[in-house]
C-alpha cells in the first residue's frame, strides 16, 4: 500500500522532516494523491504528523505574467518562481523550531495567496506535488536533491485534458478558449512533465489502494 510506503518515510530520516514529491503533468491526480496520503499519515500517526505544501503556490501572480507577456503560457516551466520554491524545501527539510509559512494557490482567484499554508513544528513529513519536481532545467534540477523520495503520478491524456476543461471551464473561460489553451500551453507542459518519469523512483496512480 502506498501509505505504508510513505509512513515508513517518516522515521526513517533522523534529526529532520522528510521530504516525498509527486511530479506528473498537469491534471494527473497529484493534489489528490498528495492529499489522500497525508491524511491517511495523520490518521495513523496523529494529527499535522503530516503537511501538505504544493508547488502552485509559487505561479507567478498574473500581473508578472502580464509583465512578462506570459499569461497565456500559464502553468509552463517560466510561469513559476522556482527559486523561491527551492529555498522553501530547505527550509522545510532545516526547521522544526517555529512554523514554516507557504504560499496556497486559489484557483477561483486564479493567483498564489502569500502565507495561506503552515507546517507546524510538529510535521515530520511533508508531501509536495507539481509538474517539474523531476526537471533537469536549470533551478528546477534543484529539487530533486532536496526530496527523500520522488514518484511520477501517472493518468491517462484522455482523462487529463477531460479534467483539465472542466477547470478551465469552470475557472471562467469559454469551452474554445479551454481548448485553445490546452493545445496551446497545456500539452506541452504534459510533455516537460513526462521527460523527467526516468528521475522518478516509483510511478503510481492516484486510483492505487492508499
Amino acid at each position: 500500500m502506498l501509505v505504508d510506503d510513505v509512513i515508513a518515510l517518516v522515521p526513517s530520516i533522523p534529526g529532520r522532516r522528510a521530504l516525498l514529491g509527486l511530479a506528473g503533468a498537469p491534471a494527473a491526480g497529484k493534489s489528490t494523491l498528495a492529499r489522500r496520503l497525508v491524511d491517511a499519515v495523520n490518521a495513523r500517526l496523529g494529527a499535522d504528523t503530516a503537511a501538505y505544501v504544493p508547488m502552485d503556490g509559487f505561479h507567478l501572480a498574473n500581473a508578472q505574467l502580464d509583465r512578462l507577456g506570459l499569461r497565456g503560457r500559464k502553468g509552463a516551466p517560466e510561469t513559476f518562481d522556482v527559486d523561491g520554491y527551492v529555498h522553501l524545501l530547505r527550509r522545510l527539510r532545516a526547521t522544526r523550531e517555529r512554523p514554516v509559512y507557504a504560499p496556497g494557490f486559489d484557483r477561483d482567484l486564479d493567483e498564489p495567496v502569500a502565507a495561506a499554508l503552515a507546517v507546524l513544528p510538529s510535521a515530520r513529513l511533508v508531501v509536495t506535488e507539481g509538474n517539474y519536481l523531476a526537471d533537469d532545467e536549470p533551478g528546477w534540477s534543484e529539487v530533486r536533491d532536496l526530496l527523500d523520495e520522488l514518484w511520477f503520478v501517472e493518468a491517462p491524456r484522455r482523462l487529463r485534458e477531460r479534467r483539465l476543461l472542466h477547470r478551465h471551464v469552470h475557472g471562467g473561460r469559454t469551452q474554445e478558449e479551454a481548448i485553445a489553451f490546452i493545445a496551446a500551453s497545456e500539452r506541452p507542459n504534459a510533455t516537460r512533465a513526462e521527460s523527467g518519469r526516468p528521475h522518478c523512483s516509483r510511478v503510481v496512480t492516484p486510483e492505487e489502494d492508499s
